[in-house]
C-alpha cells in the first residue's frame, strides 16, 4: 500500500494507480484467471470474460493504493511530498471519488463473472480498509490486514473461472491446493512486501505517531521478518507448481526469479536501512512481475501444446 518514488508521470490521476509496479497488478489477475481455467476446464478462458476479469482485478487493486492515499495525506506529506494528494495537485475528496470509481468497475465486473467472486472482493475492500483507515495508526500489525486482502485478489478471479458452487455450479471442490497455495504465496509474501516499503516511511510513521512494524520494532528486525515472509511467499509459488502440475518454465522461471528474490530480501537484512527498504519493495514488483510471467507462458503452453504439459509429470 505504499510507494517508494515521488510522481514520474505528468497525470495524478495516472500516479495515484502506482504505475512502477504495475506489471505485477496487471500479471496477478492474468495469472490467476489463467491458471484457474485451466485447471478447471483444460482450456483457455473465455476472451471477454479474461479480459474483464484483468480489468476488475487491476482496478481493485488500484483502488485500494488511491484510497490508501487518501488516509495517508499527513504521512505522505513528509515521506513522499511529490505524491498527487500530498502535494495537492488533487484534493482528498477528487481522491474519495476516484478510489470509488474503481471500486464500482472492480464490483461490475466481479458481479458480472460469478456472484462469489463479488463476495471475495467485499471482504477485501472492507479487509483492506481497515488497514488504510484504522489499523495503521493503532498497532504494528497493520501490515497483516493488506496481506489477507491482496492474498483475496487472486481467490475471488479464480471463482470467476472456477465457482465454489455456493452461489453457482461447481465440481464440489471450494479452492483446489494450487488455489489455497496462491492465497498463501500473495498473503504472506505482501507482508514482506508491504514492510520493505513502509521501512521506506519509517519517518513520516514515527512523526504522525503511526506504531507501524519499523516504527515499533526498528528497521532491522522488521528487515529480519520481511527475509522470512518472502522465503515462505517463494516456497508457496513452488507449492502451485507441484501441486498444479506445471511444466519447466514455470518452474525455471520461479527458481530463478525466487532466488534473485531471497538474495535482495538478504542484503536489506545485511543493510536494515529505509532506503534499502524502499528499493526491496520496487524489486519485489520485478520479481511477482517475472514470476507471474512464467506462469503465464507455461499454461498456454500446456494448453495449446499436448505433450507439453506431460515433460515433468
Amino acid at each position: 500500500m505504499v510507494s517508494i518514488t515521488g510522481s514520474k508521470t505528468r497525470n495524478p490521476y495516472l500516479e495515484l494507480l502506482r504505475p512502477e509496479i504495475s506489471d505485477m497488478d496487471f500479471a496477478l489477475p492474468a495469472a490467476s484467471a489463467l491458471l484457474a481455467s485451466y485447471l478447471a476446464t483444460s482450456a483457455l478462458p473465455p476472451l471477454i470474460p479474461f479480459i474483464i476479469a484483468v480489468i476488475g482485478g487491476y482496478a481493485a487493486i488500484t483502488s485500494s493504493y488511491v484510497y490508501n492515499d487518501c488516509c495517508d495525506v499527513d504521512i505522505d506529506q513528509i515521506n513522499l511530498p511529490d505524491r498527487p494528494l500530498a502535494s495537492s495537485q488533487l484534493s482528498q475528496k477528487q481522491g474519495l471519488t476516484y478510489a470509488f470509481i474503481l471500486f464500482l468497475i472492480a464490483a461490475v465486473a466481479a458481479f458480472y463473472l460469478n456472484p462469489e467472486s463479488f463476495m471475495v472482493l467485499v471482504i477485501a475492500v472492507l479487509t483492506i480498509s481497515i488497514y488504510s483507515r484504522l489499523a495503521k495508526r493503532l498497532t504494528f500489525l497493520s501490515f497483516v490486514p493488506v496481506g489477507i486482502a491482496y492474498g483475496l485478489v487472486p481467490v475471488g478471479i479464480w471463482l470467476a473461472f472456477d465457482p465454489a458452487g455456493i452461489l453457482r455450479g461447481s465440481d464440489g471442490v471450494i479452492l483446489p491446493l494450487p488455489g489455497i497455495f496462491f492465497f498463501i504465496m500473495m498473503c504472506v509474501a505482501d507482508w514482506g512486501f508491504t514492510l520493505s516499503g513502509v521501512s521506506r516511511d519509517v519517518e513520516g510513521d514515527r512523526a504522525k505517531g503511526a506504531p507501524t512494524f519499523p516504527v515499533t520494532f526498528g528497521v532491522p528486525a522488521t528487515s529480519k521478518f520481511v527475509f522470512i515472509c518472502w522465503s515462505v511467499g517463494i516456497l508457496s509459488s513452488f507449492a502451485i507448481g507441484i501441486t498444479a502440475h506445471l511444466g519447466p518454465i514455470f518452474f525455471v522461471g520461479a527458481i530463478l526469479s525466487g532466488i534473485w528474490m531471497i538474495m535482495q530480501a538478504f542484503d536489506f537484512v545485511k543493510n536494515p536501512l529505509p532506503q534499502r527498504g524502499g528499493r526491496l519493495f520496487l524489486q519485489g514488483s520485478r520479481y511477482r512481475g517475472f514470476m507471474f510471467g512464467s506462469l503465464i507462458v507455461d499454461v498456454v503452453l500446456s494448453i495449446v501444446l499436448t505433450s507439453y504439459a506431460g515433460i515433468l509429470w
